[in-house]
């Protein structure tokens, strides 16, 4: 019998519990859907304020087979991730994925630069990570592993208008490395992803990111000739919290087409 269309469940993945935030639109809601599809279930973390309807993630989710369970959550209070994570373990049992993809994006020059706009940046995009992480760690399985969303903005480039942006990107590169470290005697890995132009809500938004015409102007830029995917991003994910990557931490995987790789000119 032929096996190409029999979905692979040898990846470890089967009967795990992940958390993600940010799950109701772009990358964590794709990554809800991966997991789905390997057999692990999600607690799927949104802002109630955020104009996506995670309900779209939660039926997502059960047309691909799989369990999932959405809480409101405020990456900016210790409180309400504690007990979102702990969701997980009341609802399933166990917890053995964290992913930190809930962020935000705002353009802001230097001379915009005020303290309110720095710290607000840091509180959701790097310390609500560090928020994340911490209260997983405090409940996770032996094996667990982690994964951080950085952005080639920060994590590879710099971006004008986006400096507390980047600087909460890069920060993550850090976050991660000292927890691979801290975390490995428990058997937890810890990686962040660098996702390069992908095509999300977020990356749509002409305001504050490129908008569609600047995605579609990027995209000669890229070797693979074209902005990538929120799936393509969650399914290497995917691969970096399961048993395929149990020798990898405090890594970074850019996912980017090759467009950090290209030559100027």
């Amino acid at each position: 019998m032929s096996t190409s269309n029999v979905l692979r469940r040898d990846d470890g993945l089967a009967g795990k519990v992940a958390v993600i935030t940010g799950g109701a639109s772009g990358i964590g809601q794709a990554l809800a859907v991966a997991y789905a599809r390997a057999g692990a279930a999600s607690v799927v973390g949104y802002f109630p304020s955020d104009p996506h309807d995670v309900e779209k993630t939660v039926a997502a989710v059960k047309e691909a087979g799989g369990q999932c369970i959405a809480v409101a959550v405020d990456v900016r209070d210790s409180a309400e991730v504690e007990a979102f994570a702990q969701q997980a373990v009341d609802k399933y049992g166990r917890l053995d994925i964290a992913v930190a993809s809930a962020g935000i994006l705002r353009r802001a020059a230097i001379d915009e630069m005020d303290d309110s706009t720095w710290n607000g940046m840091l509180d959701v995009d790097l310390t609500g990570v560090l928020r994340t992480f911490r209260s997983a760690a405090a409940r996770m399985t032996e094996g667990g592993a982690m994964i951080a969303l950085s952005s080639i903005a920060g994590g590879v480039y710099g971006w004008d208008e986006h400096a507390h942006y980047a600087a909460a990107k890069s920060g993550l590169l850090g976050l991660c490395r000292s927890l691979a470290v801290e975390l490995a005697p428990r058997g937890i890995r810890v990686n962040a992803i660098i996702p390069g132009l992908i095509e999300t809500p977020q990356s749509l938004d002409a305001e504050n990111s490129l908008g569609a015409e600047g995605l579609a102007r990027a995209s000669a830029g890229i070797p693979a000739g074209r902005v990538g995917s929120a799936d393509e991003v969650a399914r290497a994910i995917r691969f970096l919290t399961s048993e395929d990557a149990s020798y990898i931490t405090g890594q970074h995987l850019v996912v980017d087409g090759g467009l950090t790789m290209r030559l100027p000119g």
